[in-house]
């Protein structure tokens, strides 16, 4: 179990701390897998500064997508991606 230590803006902040937020979308340019602890370190962006606030959640399920993933599952649709862009959907 790895512990990853993640800023997030203070909307998003607020919205997981009280458990509406249950999905993070992030590039995937570290290392993680289910089981792991990703501590949420909110971040003022105006400030350019840690608030000192922080919540650690367990990872669950871990879906990584590729450019190439992407153009293949949506590659006739790339007009309507571009336009509208894309959700991830939690199911609760």
């Amino acid at each position: 179990m790895a512990i990853i230590k993640k800023k997030i803006h203070p909307s998003y902040f607020d919205l997981v701390a009280k458990g509406r937020k249950k999905f993070e979308f992030r590039i995937a340019d570290f290392d993680i897998k289910e089981g792991d602890m990703l501590v949420l370190e909110e971040w003022d962006p105006a400030t350019k500064k840690h608030t000192g606030r922080s919540l650690i959640k367990k990872v669950g399920y871990i879906k990584k997508f590729t450019i190439e993933e992407l153009e293949k599952e949506f590659g006739q649709q790339k007009e309507l991606l571009e336009r509208y862009g894309f959700y991830i959907i939690q199911l609760d």
